[in-house]
């Protein structure tokens, strides 16, 4: 069967030999300055990325911190990039601007987005390819650009005060990097709250040696919204979260002492920056202002799944491709057609069950990396995970839904083969609930990316802290600093035991590198994953990528909280005379 080359979801397709190029407006015009001294992040080789045109700010590239450890530039991250090789240099421009958003249903929204959609422009490159993409800021605030599972090197992974500067308002960042595995990614900015307004997008890297058939793809990025509706923001939502719910609330209970700012836009900074805006028609608009809007935090959201609580924010809308469930998006193909949808759930607060109706889809990729193929008729989706799936379509027109696990709400797309109407936006396909809801524990990896068995070198223990009653999210009941790190080393088989002592789920994600599920031999290789409350969760990973790494949860309110640390590498001692 053929493999299509194409996918419905619009994206930049940097195989081209001319450049790509996400709509943007010109950057207003900077004062004149000198011509700083272009360096990478330790002076390595010049910044690429530029085109020609009016002066632009350029954003250096920050410092490590403490000695001891590798810095984001240093010797050990040039070598592992050399190591990964040079392909094809594939150019992308990309631009974070306010923009005006049309959900559907004749709601539209005042928010941030990469360009004018929602979700943004689909990067589409092929494994060993180099990417150079440079990102502009149109926005009030700093931004970052975080390449979420990629294991790409240490400067270029997008954490203000760890890995790299803040890119100003007016500036302009070249990532560049070899991207080295092929699968299922997205990118995302890493400053404060950002990540739940629109800006986000997938990042497909294609396999030049696909061992799937499949005729088509589908690109599925689910989102949970709230900015822009009824004056919420991000911002707003994250400030009531941090006045604390008492510990009546939800059942969350638990707490450490007073709340703390965790927000990473430098390191040390305590809080991260105050919202922009308070009302959807200033969402776009700089300078902090009293927040507005309904409470959006949710009372009462349970899910057995999850082990209790299912979240802290009860949104407004759920997406699929940037769609309200009342005009869905539609995917058209042939009866008979086999489909690889590549599922990304980009939300802030929501774990969604998938189904679509009519089908049973059989699991291929978690995170990018192959499993043992797994037939299920659902599967749950964290925040970060991704998953991709085979169906073959039936004939008809067939519902794609994502419920928000433990909310009481949906999202939908449509599978189109054939005559019918669309369905309700309340449709709920009996596969939701038909038969066990498959989870990342009951998958195993394909023995080609098996993590072959080793004893730990290094074991480093982490509790989940926390609790809504102060909103002090935490690991080890520290918020998050930069200059606190888990010293590895390379070349050593590291596992990380997470003890959840809280009532609430995380998921866990790791930069710069996949680790394996250690319950079980030939566990599943993921850079995100879910700990259940009072539970435990092993991972082992190869430590293979110097530099500083962040792991931190993927709720992006408990992160911003506190619930944040560095995983930093060792340098290594010359020896004496070298």
């Amino acid at each position: 069967m053929r493999r299509s080359r194409t996918s419905s979801f619009p994206h930049t397709d940097t195989r081209c030999t001319t450049h790509a190029y996400v709509p943007h407006a010109p950057i207003p015009a900077l004062p004149a300055r000198r011509r700083a001294r272009r360096r990478r992040f330790g002076g390595a080789h010049r910044l690429h990325g530029a085109r020609p045109g009016p002066p632009r700010t350029r954003v250096r590239r920050g410092r490590a911190g403490p000695g001891g450890f590798v810095a984001p530039d240093g010797p050990e991250v040039r070598a592992a990039e050399a190591a990964r090789g040079s392909g094809p240099v594939r150019t992308v421009r990309l631009t974070a601007t306010a923009a005006t958003l049309d959900l559907g249903a004749g709601r539209t929204v005042r928010s941030w987005a990469y360009g004018d959609e929602l979700p943004g422009k689909e990067v589409r490159v092929a494994a060993g390819d180099t990417l150079a993409l440079t990102l502009t800021n149109h926005l009030p605030q700093a931004t970052s650009l975080h390449w979420h599972g990629l294991a790409l090197r240490n400067d270029m992974d997008g954490v203000p005060g760890l890995t790299q500067r803040d890119v100003a308002p007016g500036a302009e960042f070249p990532y560049r990097f070899t991207v080295p595995h092929p699968g299922t990614y997205w990118f995302h900015p890493h400053s404060g709250a950002q990540l739940d307004r629109g800006l986000y997008a997938p990042l497909v890297v294609e396999d030049p040696k696909e061992p799937l058939a499949y005729d088509r793809e589908w690109v599925v990025v689910l989102d949970d919204w709230l900015d822009g509706v009824d004056g919420s923001t991000p911002d707003a939502v994250l400030a009531e979260l941090r006045r604390g719910m008492g510990a009546g609330h939800g059942g969350h209970g638990g707490g450490h002492g007073p709340g703390h700012g965790g927000g990473h836009g430098d390191a040390g900074a305590g809080a991260p920056p105050p919202s922009p805006s308070g009302t959807s028609e200033t969402s776009g608009t700089s300078g902090p202002s009293v927040p507005s809007g309904p409470s959006r935090v949710v009372m009462g959201a349970a899910s057995d799944l999850l082990g209790g609580d299912a979240g802290d924010v009860a949104y407004p809308y759920y997406l699929v491709n940037g769609h309200v469930p009342e005009t869905p998006s539609e995917f058209r193909a042939k009866p008979g057609d086999r489909i690889r949808l590549r599922i990304v759930n980009a939300g802030g607060d929501t774990a969604f069950r998938v189904a679509l109706g009519g089908h049973r889809m059989t699991v291929t990729h978690t995170d990018g990396f192959p499993v043992r193929h797994v037939e299920t008729g659902a599967l749950l989706v964290g925040m970060g995970e991704r998953y991709d799936v085979l169906v073959t379509a039936g004939d008809g027109v067939f519902p794609l839904v994502a419920a928000a696990e433990g909310k009481g709400a949906t999202a939908l797309a449509v599978l189109r083969t054939g005559a019918g109407a669309v369905p309700a936006a309340s449709v709920r396909p009996a596969e939701l609930t038909r038969g066990p809801v498959l989870t990342a524990d009951r998958l195993s990896a394909d023995p080609s990316v098996a993590l072959p068995s080793r004893e730990p070198d290094r074991t480093i223990r982490i509790r989940l802290t926390g609790g809504m009653a102060a909103y002090d999210w935490a690991f080890d009941g520290k918020p998050y600093s930069a200059d606190r790190r888990h010293p590895v080393e390379e070349g050593e088989r590291v596992r990380l035991v997470f003890t959840n002592t809280t009532a609430m789920w995380h998921p866990l994600h790791l930069h710069g590198h996949t680790f394996a599920l250690a319950g079980k031999a030939g566990g599943p290789r993921k850079d995100t994953a879910v700990i259940l409350p009072k539970a435990s969760l092993a991972v082992d990973f190869d430590a293979d990528n110097p530099g500083l790494w962040m792991l931190h949860c993927h709720n992006v309110y408990h992160a911003e909280a506190g619930m944040m640390t560095v995983l930093g590498y060792r340098r290594r001692t010359a020896p004496e005379g070298s």
